[in-house]
């Protein structure tokens, strides 16, 4: 009997254990797991809200398109901001005071300026500049490669829109055709042709300007100044410097005619990410604080922002960072913070 005891005991452990499990579970609280975005009435009006009170030009003091704004030709616009985007990294007083530093050699008419000046002119400008981990050394291979950009092409949006045109053709279809803007299936994924076509314009004209750079200097542009969106990177500055150029509102200037603005995507900083992760909820929760974002990040964040702006996706970019960059009184109710 007592052997007959300890087998039913036995027998019986496992379930009690069982039993247990779901009960801990049951009075446990429930983790809410992640959905892929859908289209939100509340969501829509809190954009349209934040749009219309921080949208505006008077919240352009901290921000370095502020600079390139100074100017009003294209040409100048275009090399203000590519050069003050690449520089776009650190606490937002540091990089105004970079930019000023690094177009100071220009004057007034940057572009004019950098085309006419030669190899050993742009060495001599740029020798003593140093910002973080941008040498000397990267500004000149930068600086020469605008320089070389101008000079076989025109402008920085020419050589673009060659880079479009190259992405274009690689794909057999005519940037023209409406049904270039239809989904189709890639990997098992349905994904929009806009969003492959600028990652590959971008990526090729990353990569014609790190040739450039090579021409000047023998180590070339360093890569993580400059990177190449199709390797991962979030490309946080590049995509600012598209938003800049192509975007035309109070505040992006839009100098570049050329390219839809339905086709942008999203620059993911650091409060881009903590505002899309905790008062959005267009990304899940990051596993660390100072994770960086991912080119994957960057495209689930754009298909977001289509929902309420499908030929604007990157609208809403400006307003939603003015909270953590620049705050005002009132904008905590915002919560983005």
């Amino acid at each position: 009997m007592k052997n007959l005891s300890l087998q039913k005991s036995e027998k019986s452990s496992p379930q009690k254990e069982n039993e247990r499990i779901a009960s801990r579970q049951a009075h446990s609280p429930k983790k809410v797991s992640w959905q892929k975005p859908s289209y939100d009435p509340a969501i829509s009006c809190f954009l349209e809200e934040i749009y219309a009170e921080c949208n505006r030009s008077e919240r352009l003091e901290l921000d370095p398109l502020a600079i390139v704004r100074r100017y009003e030709k294209p040409e100048d616009m275009e090399v203000a901001g590519l050069l003050c985007s690449t520089l776009a990294f650190g606490s937002v007083e540091l990089i105004m005071q970079a930019c000023e530093k690094a177009l100071k050699p220009l004057g007034e008419h940057p572009a004019k300026a950098l085309r006419e000046m030669r190899r050993n002119e742009i060495e001599h400008a740029w020798a003593f500049f140093q910002y973080r981990f941008c040498f000397p050394k990267d500004m000149i291979a930068l600086m020469s490669a605008i320089h070389e950009a101008l000079d076989s092409y025109g402008s920085l949006e020419a050589l673009f829109l060659k880079c479009d045109t190259l992405s274009w053709q690689n794909t057999g279809k005519d940037p023209g055709d409406s049904a270039a803007n239809e989904q189709k299936t890639h990997k098992g994924k349905t994904e929009p042709d806009w969003q492959e076509n600028i990652l590959a314009a971008s990526s090729t004209f990353v990569l014609k300007l790190h040739e450039l750079a090579l021409k000047a200097q023998p180590e070339g542009l360093r890569k993580n100044l400059l990177p190449d969106p199709c390797k991962g990177s979030a490309a946080k500055r590049l995509f600012l410097f598209l938003r800049w150029m192509i975007r035309h509102d109070e505040i992006d200037p839009g100098c570049w005619n050329s390219i839809s603005p339905a086709r942008l995507i999203v620059p993911m900083d650091t409060h881009m990410i903590r505002t899309c992760t905790e008062r959005l909820r267009f990304l899940p929760r990051r596993k660390s604080a100072g994770t960086m974002a991912s080119l994957r990040d960057a495209l689930i964040v754009t298909e977001a922002f289509r929902l309420y702006a499908p030929e604007d996706p990157v609208k809403y970019d400006f307003a939603l960072t003015r909270p953590g960059i620049d705050p005002r009184p009132g904008d905590e109710r915002f919560s983005c913070l």
